[in-house]
């Protein structure tokens, strides 16, 4: 019998409110992506970095004490979907980098998010939020060289204290 098998397309685990669960959303993430085959030359790295904006958030400002948060992560062949569920209030936004931020080690989680997955985004649930991000699995190899402009892009718009996206006068969009 010649079947494919393929792997889960959802996985799922609660994490405590505890510092120790950054580095613990990393590696169960780590693994899924192995188990999912997107370890090696695709967007992984970028997915650990938003797996860990996203928890640090919700461990810092969405969970009250006592509570913990949910990291659900979906893949189906072409996009990878990273959701943080956590029980707290209020609407998570970009903020805008300025010079006065410059120095901060805080702050840049969702524009971090923001510039590296292609999609995110905040959803209401009862109590509570889910905090979002998505990601095209590519197979072209482009990612890396999309990757590397990103950062270059991201960087610059941090050392002149601009947010992308923001429109400035003379130059438009950056």
């Amino acid at each position: 019998m010649n079947e494919t098998t393929r792997p889960p397309v959802l996985r799922e685990r609660f994490f405590r409110r505890d510092r120790r669960s950054i580095p613990a959303a990393r590696e169960f993430t780590h693994w899924a992506l192995v188990d999912w085959g997107l370890s090696v030359g695709t967007r992984a790295d970028d997915a650990l970095l938003c797996v860990s904006e996203l928890a640090t958030n919700a461990l810092v400002h969405g969970v009250p004490p006592g509570r913990g948060f949910l990291l659900c992560m979906r893949y189906d062949g072409d996009v990878l979907r990273i959701e943080v569920h956590d029980s707290g209030g209020g609407v998570p936004e970009v903020g805008e980098a300025t010079e006065a931020d410059k120095d901060d080690e805080g702050g840049r989680g969702l524009l971090l998010v923001a510039a590296f997955a292609d999609k995110w985004g905040v959803n209401e649930r009862q109590p509570g939020k889910v905090v979002w991000c998505e990601f095209a699995v590519r197979e072209d190899g482009d990612d890396e060289v999309l990757r590397a402009a990103l950062m270059v892009y991201t960087d610059e718009c941090l050392r002149i204290g601009v947010a992308p996206g923001d429109v400035l006068p003379g130059v438009g969009q950056v």
